[in-house]
Protein backbone atom coordinates (compact mmCIF):
# COMPACT_ATOMS: atom_id res chain seq x y z
CA UNK A 1 0.00 0.00 0.00
CA UNK A 2 1.21 3.07 -0.90
CA UNK A 3 1.89 5.50 2.03
CA UNK A 4 1.47 9.51 2.50
CA UNK A 5 2.63 12.05 5.00
CA UNK A 6 -0.16 14.71 5.25
CA UNK A 7 0.81 18.69 5.84
CA UNK A 8 -1.32 20.61 7.19
CA UNK A 9 -1.30 24.67 7.57
CA UNK A 10 -3.23 27.09 9.25
CA UNK A 11 -2.80 30.73 9.50
CA UNK A 12 -3.48 31.17 12.97
CA UNK A 13 -3.06 30.17 16.56
CA UNK A 14 -6.57 30.25 16.94
CA UNK A 15 -7.50 28.03 13.61
CA UNK A 16 -4.82 25.86 15.37
CA UNK A 17 -6.80 25.24 18.57
CA UNK A 18 -10.18 25.50 17.69
CA UNK A 19 -9.45 23.22 14.40
CA UNK A 20 -10.96 25.49 12.27
CA UNK A 21 -9.84 25.30 8.63
CA UNK A 22 -7.58 22.60 10.00
CA UNK A 23 -10.31 19.98 9.86
CA UNK A 24 -11.69 20.63 6.64
CA UNK A 25 -8.22 20.10 5.29
CA UNK A 26 -8.01 16.60 6.74
CA UNK A 27 -11.29 15.70 5.72
CA UNK A 28 -10.14 16.75 2.13
CA UNK A 29 -6.95 14.78 2.27
CA UNK A 30 -9.02 11.74 3.58
CA UNK A 31 -11.59 11.59 0.97
CA UNK A 32 -8.72 11.99 -1.99
CA UNK A 33 -6.90 10.01 -0.54
CA UNK A 34 -10.08 7.35 0.16
CA UNK A 35 -8.14 5.89 3.12
CA UNK A 36 -6.66 6.53 6.56
CA UNK A 37 -4.01 3.95 7.29
CA UNK A 38 -2.02 5.30 4.07
CA UNK A 39 -0.80 8.20 6.35
CA UNK A 40 1.90 7.57 8.03
CA UNK A 41 2.06 10.61 9.67
CA UNK A 42 0.43 14.13 9.69
CA UNK A 43 2.49 17.28 10.46
CA UNK A 44 0.61 20.56 11.24
CA UNK A 45 1.69 24.29 10.92
CA UNK A 46 0.90 27.44 12.20
CA UNK A 47 2.02 30.04 10.37
CA UNK A 48 1.21 33.45 8.24
CA UNK A 49 1.59 32.38 4.16
CA UNK A 50 4.01 35.58 3.42
CA UNK A 51 6.27 33.85 5.52
CA UNK A 52 8.39 31.14 4.38
CA UNK A 53 10.00 29.01 7.23
CA UNK A 54 8.09 26.65 7.66
CA UNK A 55 9.60 24.36 10.38
CA UNK A 56 6.74 21.76 10.06
CA UNK A 57 6.94 21.02 6.31
CA UNK A 58 10.55 20.82 6.54
CA UNK A 59 10.19 17.96 8.67
CA UNK A 60 7.32 16.66 6.95
CA UNK A 61 9.68 16.66 3.54
CA UNK A 62 12.29 14.80 5.41
CA UNK A 63 9.69 12.16 6.88
CA UNK A 64 8.46 11.66 3.29
CA UNK A 65 11.88 11.54 1.65
CA UNK A 66 13.55 8.94 4.80
CA UNK A 67 10.59 6.49 3.81
CA UNK A 68 10.22 6.86 0.46
CA UNK A 69 6.09 8.01 1.06
CA UNK A 70 4.20 10.98 -1.00
CA UNK A 71 3.45 14.23 0.57
CA UNK A 72 -0.24 15.33 0.47
CA UNK A 73 -1.92 18.33 0.86
CA UNK A 74 -5.47 19.48 1.07
CA UNK A 75 -4.82 22.86 -1.35
CA UNK A 76 -1.93 23.95 -3.10
CA UNK A 77 -2.18 27.44 -1.81
CA UNK A 78 -1.25 26.09 1.76
CA UNK A 79 2.30 25.46 0.56
CA UNK A 80 3.29 28.74 0.09
CA UNK A 81 3.29 32.24 -2.54
CA UNK A 82 7.14 32.19 -2.78
CA UNK A 83 8.06 30.84 -6.23
CA UNK A 84 11.70 29.88 -4.99
CA UNK A 85 10.21 27.72 -1.97
CA UNK A 86 7.84 25.41 -4.24
CA UNK A 87 11.09 24.93 -6.90
CA UNK A 88 13.19 23.90 -3.55
CA UNK A 89 10.04 21.70 -2.66
CA UNK A 90 10.20 20.05 -6.42
CA UNK A 91 13.95 20.23 -6.51
CA UNK A 92 14.19 17.28 -3.29
CA UNK A 93 12.86 14.78 -5.14
CA UNK A 94 9.81 14.25 -2.90
CA UNK A 95 6.65 13.01 -4.19
CA UNK A 96 3.70 15.52 -3.47
CA UNK A 97 -0.08 15.28 -4.39
CA UNK A 98 -3.21 18.06 -4.18
CA UNK A 99 -5.88 17.07 -3.10
CA UNK A 100 -7.40 19.70 -4.81
CA UNK A 101 -5.56 20.00 -8.00
CA UNK A 102 -4.56 15.98 -8.74
CA UNK A 103 -3.63 16.89 -11.98
CA UNK A 104 -0.63 19.37 -10.66
CA UNK A 105 3.06 17.96 -11.55
CA UNK A 106 6.22 20.02 -11.29
CA UNK A 107 5.43 22.02 -14.41
CA UNK A 108 2.14 23.36 -13.52
CA UNK A 109 2.92 23.95 -9.91
CA UNK A 110 6.17 25.98 -10.97
CA UNK A 111 4.06 27.85 -13.23
CA UNK A 112 1.28 28.44 -10.26
CA UNK A 113 4.27 30.03 -7.84
CA UNK A 114 5.44 32.89 -10.27
CA UNK A 115 1.94 33.60 -10.91
CA UNK A 116 1.16 33.74 -7.52
CA UNK A 117 4.71 35.44 -6.26
CA UNK A 118 4.16 38.14 -8.97
CA UNK A 119 0.61 38.92 -8.20
CA UNK A 120 1.58 39.29 -4.79
CA UNK A 121 4.43 42.20 -6.06
CA UNK A 122 2.11 43.64 -8.19
CA UNK A 123 -0.52 44.25 -5.63
CA UNK A 124 2.22 45.54 -3.56
CA UNK A 125 3.88 48.28 -5.44
CA UNK A 126 0.04 49.36 -6.66
CA UNK A 127 -0.84 50.05 -2.65
CA UNK A 128 2.51 51.72 -2.24
CA UNK A 129 2.08 53.63 -5.56
CA UNK A 130 -1.49 54.65 -4.73
CA UNK A 131 -0.59 55.58 -0.95
CA UNK A 132 2.31 57.68 -2.19
CA UNK A 133 -0.18 59.75 -4.39
CA UNK A 134 -2.83 59.85 -2.00
CA UNK A 135 -0.41 61.59 0.38
CA UNK A 136 0.72 63.67 -1.97
CA UNK A 137 -2.53 65.08 -2.51
CA UNK A 138 -2.82 65.83 1.33
CA UNK A 139 -4.99 63.09 2.25
CA UNK A 140 -4.99 61.30 5.38
CA UNK A 141 -4.55 58.52 5.54
CA UNK A 142 -6.06 55.21 7.63
CA UNK A 143 -8.50 57.33 8.98
CA UNK A 144 -12.06 55.02 7.72
CA UNK A 145 -14.05 57.50 9.31
CA UNK A 146 -13.46 59.83 6.55
CA UNK A 147 -15.67 57.45 4.39
CA UNK A 148 -19.31 57.18 4.43
CA UNK A 149 -21.06 53.71 5.37
CA UNK A 150 -21.83 53.49 1.81
CA UNK A 151 -18.61 53.77 0.22
CA UNK A 152 -16.90 51.29 2.99
CA UNK A 153 -19.59 48.43 2.37
CA UNK A 154 -19.03 48.86 -1.55
CA UNK A 155 -15.31 48.64 -1.15
CA UNK A 156 -15.78 45.33 0.96
CA UNK A 157 -17.86 44.05 -1.97
CA UNK A 158 -15.37 44.96 -4.25
CA UNK A 159 -12.47 43.38 -2.83
CA UNK A 160 -14.79 40.15 -1.98
CA UNK A 161 -15.20 40.00 -5.54
CA UNK A 162 -12.05 40.87 -7.09
CA UNK A 163 -10.07 37.92 -4.71
CA UNK A 164 -12.52 35.44 -5.67
CA UNK A 165 -12.04 36.35 -9.47
CA UNK A 166 -8.17 36.44 -8.66
CA UNK A 167 -8.68 32.44 -7.05
CA UNK A 168 -10.69 31.48 -9.59
CA UNK A 169 -8.41 32.86 -12.74
CA UNK A 170 -5.44 31.15 -10.68
CA UNK A 171 -7.28 28.06 -10.68
CA UNK A 172 -8.22 28.32 -14.29
CA UNK A 173 -4.67 28.43 -15.41
CA UNK A 174 -4.04 25.08 -13.58
CA UNK A 175 -7.13 23.26 -15.29
CA UNK A 176 -6.20 25.08 -18.69
CA UNK A 177 -2.09 23.66 -18.57
CA UNK A 178 -3.22 20.40 -17.18
CA UNK A 179 -5.64 20.07 -19.95
CA UNK A 180 -3.00 20.92 -22.71
CA UNK A 181 -0.76 18.41 -21.39
CA UNK A 182 -3.54 15.76 -22.65
CA UNK A 183 -3.75 16.92 -26.16
CA UNK A 184 -7.04 18.81 -25.43
CA UNK A 185 -7.71 21.89 -27.91
CA UNK A 186 -9.07 25.01 -26.87
CA UNK A 187 -12.26 25.02 -27.88
CA UNK A 188 -12.17 21.88 -25.21
CA UNK A 189 -11.16 23.56 -22.64
CA UNK A 190 -13.37 26.63 -23.07
CA UNK A 191 -16.21 24.42 -23.25
CA UNK A 192 -14.93 22.90 -19.81
CA UNK A 193 -14.36 25.25 -18.25
CA UNK A 194 -17.71 26.86 -18.84
CA UNK A 195 -19.32 23.92 -17.37
CA UNK A 196 -17.78 24.10 -14.37
CA UNK A 197 -18.86 27.58 -13.51
CA UNK A 198 -15.30 29.20 -14.04
CA UNK A 199 -15.66 32.99 -14.80
CA UNK A 200 -12.40 35.93 -16.23
CA UNK A 201 -11.51 38.39 -14.23
CA UNK A 202 -14.16 40.84 -15.27
CA UNK A 203 -16.68 37.90 -14.17
CA UNK A 204 -17.38 37.04 -17.80
CA UNK A 205 -17.62 33.34 -19.47
CA UNK A 206 -14.52 31.88 -20.79
CA UNK A 207 -13.72 32.26 -24.61
CA UNK A 208 -11.12 30.70 -26.48
CA UNK A 209 -9.48 34.00 -27.16
CA UNK A 210 -9.29 34.29 -23.11
CA UNK A 211 -7.82 31.22 -22.83
CA UNK A 212 -5.46 31.25 -25.18
CA UNK A 213 -4.24 34.81 -23.13
CA UNK A 214 -3.93 32.58 -20.07
CA UNK A 215 -1.91 29.99 -21.95
CA UNK A 216 0.48 32.24 -23.30
CA UNK A 217 1.23 34.63 -20.39
CA UNK A 218 1.59 31.47 -17.91
CA UNK A 219 4.27 29.29 -20.59
CA UNK A 220 5.60 32.72 -21.20
CA UNK A 221 6.24 33.31 -17.62
CA UNK A 222 7.80 29.47 -16.70
CA UNK A 223 9.99 30.26 -19.64
CA UNK A 224 11.79 33.16 -18.82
Amino acid sequence: MKKYISYYRVSTAKQGISGLGLEAQKAAVRSFLKCEDCIEAEYTEVESGKKNDRSELKAAIAHAKATGSTLVIAKLDRLSRNAGFIFALKDSGVDFVCADMPDANTLTIGIFAVLAQHERELISQRTKAALKAKKAKGHILGTPANLTREARLKGIEVRKRNAQNSKENKQAVHFILAEKEKGKSFRQIVDKLNGLGYLTSKGKRFGVSSVYKLYKKATLKAEA
